[in-house]
């Protein structure tokens, strides 16, 4: 059983830093990746990262957020740096199971930049 557990989220002002986490078990995961959702908006990417670290960015991060990997822990990370109002979303947690290629989501963890 696929389980996903997120962390880190919260409010910070403008020009701040949050870093979330997201452990992952019950499987060998080979993309796992950020996606968020802001109030009326769809769903986008943020940044993926694969088994061998080959990322992959939303232009609107890039340069600002940094993707990364545990493969020992099944954990990911997102720096996220100079954080801007349009930042703002829930952001969720996605992994792709390495056998059978199943995506699973994260609940979500809400993330605020206001001052």
């Amino acid at each position: 059983q696929v389980q996903l557990v997120e962390s880190g989220g919260g409010l910070v002002q403008p020009g701040g830093s949050l870093r979330l986490s997201c452990a992952a078990s019950g499987s060998t995961f080979s993309i796992m990746g950020w996606h968020r959702q802001a109030l009326g908006q769809q769903r986008e990417l943020v940044a993926e990262i694969t088994r061998t670290s080959n990322t992959n960015y939303a232009d609107s991060v890039k340069g600002r957020f940094t993707i990364s990997r545990d493969n020992a822990k099944n954990t990911i990370y997102l720096q996220m740096n100079s954080l801007k109002p349009e930042d703002t979303a829930v952001y969720y947690c996605k992994t792709t199971t390495l056998l059978g290629s199943m995506s699973y989501w994260g609940q979500g963890t809400q993330v605020t930049v206001s001052s």
